[in-house]
C-alpha cells in the first residue's frame, strides 16, 4: 500500500484508488484498468459485461430485506488527463502515478493526479466490495475515453442497464450536487505552410513560456489563467517586428486544458540580438504585472537554440498564422443570466502543433445555451478560416438541463441535511458530464453528479482534499441507503 495513503479513511476506497494509480490509464488506453475491474468482480462474485467500446458494467445485488428497492447505477470514467511539467520525466503509457500527501492534500509528483475520475472509479469499486452496507440492486458503469470527447458513453448500450436512477460520481465539490451541465465542441484549424531556407545573418533562438498553473478548460476558464500559447504568439509577434522569422510553436497537449507551456524556435538578426532579449524582458515583466496575484510563477525567456530547423516558415505562412492565434477568442464568452457566478459560453487556444508543412490548431468550446455553442463555432471557424487554414469541428455532445423536481435530487437534499444540517449547493456545471449523452442513451434516467473537492484538474497542480473525500463517501451511503 502506498504511505501517502496509509490511515486514511474509508480505507477501502484509497486501497483502489492506489492500486489504479499504478496503472497507466490514458483515454484509449483503458485496457488494463478495466482488467482491474473486471477481475475485482470476478474475485467478488459479481456479474460483469465488457460491452465493444470498451466500458464495463458491473452488477452487485441488493442487501437483505432491499430487493424490492429501485435498482441505481453508478457512474465513473476509467481514463484520465495525462499532463507533466516540462522539466518531469514520465512516461504514462507505462509508468505509475507516484503519490504525495501534504497535509489533508494529495497530489501527485510533477504530474497529473488521476483523481479525476479516478475517485469515482475507486468509490465504486469499494461500493462492489463492501457487504456491509445497506443499498437496493446496483450497477456500476465504467466508460472510457471520457477525456478525450466521451466516447463511452456515447456508445453504451442502454439495453445493458436496468437503473432508471444515476449518480454520476464525476465531479469536483464536496457539498454540491450538480444538475446540469455544458455541451461542447472542438474546432480544428490545419495551416499548409511554406518554407524557405534561412537568410544569412539570422541567429536561432528558442522562446519559452512556463510556469503557468493550467488547468480545466471549462471550470477554470473564469479564473483568469494565462494561456501559454496566446501569451507566447504575443511575444512572437513582438520579435516580428524587430526582424524575426518564425521556424515552429508548440504548445499545449489537451483539448479540454488551458495550455501551461508553449515554446517557439525563431531566427533573429544578429545585430538585433540586444534588442530581442531586451523585448522578451519587458514582455516578461508586463505578463508577470498581467498575472500578478494569478500566475505568480510565470517566466518568458529567450535562449540561444543548440539544435534548430534549416528553414523557416514564409513571411506569408508566419503572418497568416499569428494573426490568426492572435484574433482567435479565448476564455468566457457569456455568463448565465438564470444562475448568478455560471459561465454559459467559453472557448479554449488548446494546442499549437507544427511539422515541415503543416501546423495545427486545437480549440474547444462549451456552451450551456446550443445556439451560443454554434455561435462560439462560428465565430473561431471564421477566424481560421479568413487565415486560410482547413477546418474541422467535431458533432460534438450535449449539455444536460436541469431537472429541479428530480425524485433523486430531493433524496439528495434529504440525505445531506440529515447528515450535516445545511443544505447542499445544487448546481450547474461549465464541462462536459456524460450524464447529457447517458441521458439520451438510456431515456427517461433521473440523475446528480456530485463528488469530493479536487482543484487544478487537467494540470500537475491537480489535488484532491483528503477530508472530503470522507464526506463524499457518507454522503453516497445515506443515499443508497435511502
Amino acid at each position: 500500500m502506498s504511505e501517502a495513503i496509509a490511515g486514511l479513511h474509508p480505507e477501502l476506497l484509497w486501497r483502489h484508488f492506489a492500486a489504479i494509480a499504478r496503472i497507466p490509464r490514458p483515454s484509449k488506453h483503458e485496457a488494463e484498468v478495466a482488467a482491474y475491474v473486471m477481475e475485482t468482480a470476478a474475485r467478488l462474485g459479481l456479474p460483469a459485461t465488457k460491452d465493444s467500446c470498451g466500458n464495463v458494467i458491473v452488477k452487485k445485488p441488493a442487501s437483505t430485506g432491499r430487493e424490492g428497492a429501485p435498482p441505481i447505477c453508478l457512474q465513473s470514467h476509467l481514463d484520465m488527463v495525462c499532463e507533466k511539467n516540462a522539466e518531469k520525466e514520465h512516461d504514462f503509457l507505462k509508468e505509475p502515478i507516484e503519490l504525495v500527501r501534504k497535509g489533508d492534500l494529495l497530489m501527485a509528483n510533477g504530474t497529473t493526479l488521476g483523481a479525476d475520475n479516478g475517485i469515482g472509479v475507486a468509490t465504486s469499486l469499494a461500493v462492489m466490495e463492501d457487504r456491509t452496507l445497506e443499498h437496493g440492486p446496483l450497477e456500476f458503469l465504467f466508460t472510457v475515453e471520457e477525456e478525450t470527447g466521451l466516447a463511452g458513453a456515447q456508445h453504451v448500450d442502454g439495453t445493458l442497464l436496468e437503473s432508471r436512477i444515476l449518480l454520476n460520481l464525476d465531479s469536483e465539490e464536496e457539498g454540491a450536487v450538480y444538475v446540469g451541465c455544458a455541451g461542447g465542441r472542438d474546432t480544428v484549424g490545419r495551416y499548409s505552410v511554406s518554407r524557405e531556407r534561412v537568410p544569412t545573418g539570422l541567429a536561432p533562438l528558442t522562446l519559452t513560456l512556463k510556469g503557468l498553473r493550467g488547468g480545466h478548460s471549462g471550470l477554470d476558464i473564469d479564473k483568469g489563467l494565462g494561456n501559454a500559447i496566446k501569451l507566447v504568439n504575443r511575444a512572437v509577434l513582438a520579435l516580428s517586428a524587430a526582424g524575426g522569422r518564425l521556424a515552429s510553436m508548440h504548445g499545449g497537449n489537451m483539448r479540454n486544458a488551458i495550455p501551461r507551456e508553449c515554446s517557439a524556435v525563431l531566427f533573429v538578426p544578429a545585430e538585433k540580438l540586444d534588442t530581442a532579449r531586451a523585448l522578451v524582458q519587458d514582455l516578461d515583466a508586463l505578463f508577470k504585472e498581467e498575472y500578478k496575484g494569478v500566475e505568480p510563477d510565470l517566466v518568458l525567456l529567450l535562449a540561444q537554440a543548440d539544435e534548430v530547423q534549416g528553414t523557416v516558415l514564409t513571411q506569408g505562412s508566419q503572418d497568416a498564422l499569428c494573426r490568426a492565434i492572435a484574433a482567435l477568442p479565448h476564455g468566457v464568452l457569456h455568463m448565465s443570466a438564470e444562475i448568478p457566478g455560471l459561465v454559459d459560453t467559453s472557448t479554449n487556444v488548446a494546442v499549437v502543433a507544427t511539422t515541415e508543412t503543416e501546423v495545427t490548431l486545437v480549440t474547444s468550446q462549451r456552451s450551456a445555451t446550443p445556439s451560443r455553442l454554434t455561435e462560439a463555432v462560428q465565430s473561431v471557424q471564421a477566424v481560421m478560416e479568413l487565415s486560410g487554414a482547413q477546418v474541422e469541428s467535431s458533432d460534438g455532445y450535449p449539455g444536460w438541463k436541469p431537472n429541479l423536481e428530480s425524485p433523486i435530487l430531493k433524496v439528495a437534499k434529504d440525505s445531506y441535511r440529515s447528515l450535516y444540517e445545511k443544505e447542499p449547493e445544487v448546481k450547474a456545471i461549465h464541462a462536459g458530464l456524460e450524464c447529457g449523452i447517458l441521458g439520451e442513451r438510456v431515456p427517461g434516467l433521473d440523475m446528480i453528479s456530485f463528488g469530493p473537492t479536487l482543484v487544478s484538474v487537467h494540470s500537475p497542480e491537480e489535488k484532491i482534499y483528503i477530508g472530503s473525500v470522507e464526506k463524499f463517501w457518507e454522503f453516497l451511503l445515506e443515499i443508497l441507503k435511502r
